[in-house]
């Protein structure tokens, strides 16, 4: 749960620093790696149905193809579970989506519809639960549920330990002897909430840096 005093949402520059300067007051390693990182900025992704369907489409993906299969999706108007369910596999398959994403995002779809799935009462969840929510959904996985409630609802202590970029991002900043399981960055991180939202944005910003870095000595 979020500390009393800080902000529900990480939508804000502001809210984002206040997490910031709380983690960096945690573990003065943190505190390097924020400095590090460099500008940490908000990230958000439109709420609902248009921004799961985002997520999913995006899975394992470079950022230039899902934002080249999303802007074909998008020229559909298919960003609302109606007209998606409107139009045929063919035409939605033609964008570039996998049959699997297809699926997946035509569950997410039909949830809606049906009102088995409602976005606001997820966002009033804790976590915890708004992820076993989510995850009920066929093709919907911790991590893209993590990542919804992050980039889409701003929670502010989610932390994707599934995730590659920040098992590398924390394994170099902690200097860490190998890359930590997804279980082992969840131990981690557990002291780091009720922030760990904002800590996700700043180790991926940290990777970034990283890879942008003649090599990884230089940060």
């Amino acid at each position: 749960m979020t500390a009393p005093d800080a902000p529900a949402r990480l939508h804000t520059p502001e809210a984002l620093a206040f997490h910031l300067e709380r983690l960096a007051a945690l573990d003065e390693r943190l505190a390097l790696a924020i400095a590090r990182a460099g500008e940490v900025a908000v990230r958000q992704t439109p709420r609902g149905f248009e921004g799961i369907a985002r997520i999913v489409c995006g899975q394992q993906l470079s950022v230039a193809s899902a934002r080249a299969i999303w802007n074909r999706i998008e020229a559909l108007g298919a960003t609302t579970p109606q007209i998606y369910l409107g139009l045929d596999e063919p035409t939605l398959r033609a964008t570039g989506l996998s049959r699997g994403k297809y699926e997946t995002i035509r569950g997410v779809a039909l949830a809606a519809i049906e009102k088995d799935l409602d976005f606001d009462a997820i966002e009033e969840m804790a976590a915890e639960k708004a992820i076993a929510t989510l995850t009920r959904l066929k093709g919907v996985g911790p991590w893209t549920a993590e990542i919804y409630l992050l980039f889409c609802a701003g929670h502010p202590d989610v932390f994707p330990a599934g995730d590659l970029a920040l098992q590398k991002a924390v394994e170099h900043a902690f200097s860490l002897s190998a890359r930590p399981a997804a279980k082992e960055l969840i131990a981690l991180a557990e002291p780091w909430s009720p922030h760990r939202g904002a800590a996700a944005v700043m180790f991926w910003r940290y990777f970034a840096a990283m890879k942008n870095a003649n090599n990884w000595e230089a940060l």
